[in-house]
């Protein structure tokens, strides 16, 4: 569907030459919710604007649906772009047209006959949950309906990709997991990939089948999205997974731990699908002597399942211990000892 070849697009300013997209060589598939994420001044934002021809690369080549992109100009640029549209992050709604009428513009600059213009407008309010509101007005609106429009409008010209540049940062939590719902019912109902641009772990964990990490221009890891949570690579990824499993709250207090419990050992468990079921800690205490004390626990759900973290305390018998770590290995739990705010592998 959407294939990024060696891509690189550098900025002038003040006579210094900035690069924001940095040899960038990615495959998103058909049909899937493909996750970008990375903090501010990572090059997310030019990369999508490269996507859509917004932007033309310095070098390197961008392939939607084998049409090429990338150094496209003029009249088949406007009719290729037709086929990838935009969710922003303020929305971009036109504030003097209604509901109706703001999702009908892109289809009057197509030229779309008024007939089956009014029939499309009609079945993408349905289908946003906006009846009863098309002649609402963007101010009397609220922020999620606003994205509700944004998202119908981008739909009209029935694109084959759908780009969302922070579309729900503007959003507070609840309203954010409705629009994430609609972008998942939207993907399942008409098949349509979607590639949304964010620095929030959240929208990754709920919605996205798989997840590129950005950083300084570059792709620095990219995987299933449960497959990087449970086996973060990069130290800016696993600063994105700690935001949702909260460890990173926990370890400034581990040094404090380990002063109240000198002979034992601190693990970070880490469980993924059928695991997070599983009575773990009841089995190492009555099978191997240890005991087991939980300092920090957190579960989420992912798009491909449940994925869970622990921080455990536990005491005795350095083989015991031993022993009690082999086993979590041998039931796919994977098992790290923290040391005074650090981690080694075991």
């Amino acid at each position: 569907m959407i294939s990024i070849k060696e891509l690189r697009k550098e900025f002038t300013v003040n006579d210094k030459k900035i690069v924001a997209v940095d040899n960038l060589t990615l495959d998103i598939e058909k049909g899937e919710i493909f996750g970008v994420i990375g903090y501010s001044g990572a090059g997310k934002s030019t990369f999508i604007r490269l996507l859509n021809g917004l932007e033309q690369p310095t070098s390197g080549e961008v392939f939607v649906n084998d049409k090429k992109f990338s150094h496209m100009k003029g009249e088949s640029l406007r009719i290729a772009r037709q086929k990838v549209s935009m969710i922003f992050q303020h929305f971009n709604l036109l504030w003097s047209r209604t509901v109706e009428e703001n999702i009908e513009f892109p289809l009057e600059i197509a030229g779309v006959p008024k007939k089956e213009r009014k029939q499309r407008v009609h079945h993408l309010i349905e289908l946003v949950g906006l009846k009863g509101r098309e002649k609402s007005y963007p101010s009397q609106l609220s922020g999620g309906q606003k994205q509700r429009v944004g998202i119908a409008r981008a739909l009209a010209n029935e694109p084959d990709v759908l780009l969302g540049d922070e579309a729900t940062s503007a959003l507070d939590p609840e309203t954010t997991d409705a629009i994430l719902d609609l972008l998942v019912d939207i993907n399942e109902r008409l098949g349509i990939t979607i590639v949304l641009i964010t620095h929030e772990m959240h929208v990754i964990q709920k919605i996205c089948h798989r997840v590129a990490v950005m950083e300084d221009g570059k792709i620095v890891e990219t995987g299933k999205v449960l497959d990087v949570f449970q086996n973060p690579q990069e130290t800016i990824t696993k600063r994105f997974v700690s935001q949702l499993t909260g460890v990173e709250d926990t370890l400034p207090t581990l040094e404090t731990i380990f002063q109240h419990y000198p002979n034992g050992s601190l693990i970070q468990l880490t469980f993924v699908g059928q695991t997070t079921e599983e009575p773990v800690l009841t089995e190492l205490i009555r099978n191997f002597q240890v005991t087991a004390s939980v300092v920090h626990g957190n579960m989420n759900q992912t798009k491909d399942g449940p994925y869970g973290t622990l921080i455990v305390h536990i005491d005795g018998e350095t083989k015991q211990i031993h022993d009690a770590l082999q086993y979590l290995q041998s039931i796919d739990v994977k098992a790290e000892v923290l040391n005074n705010g650090s981690t080694n592998n075991e």
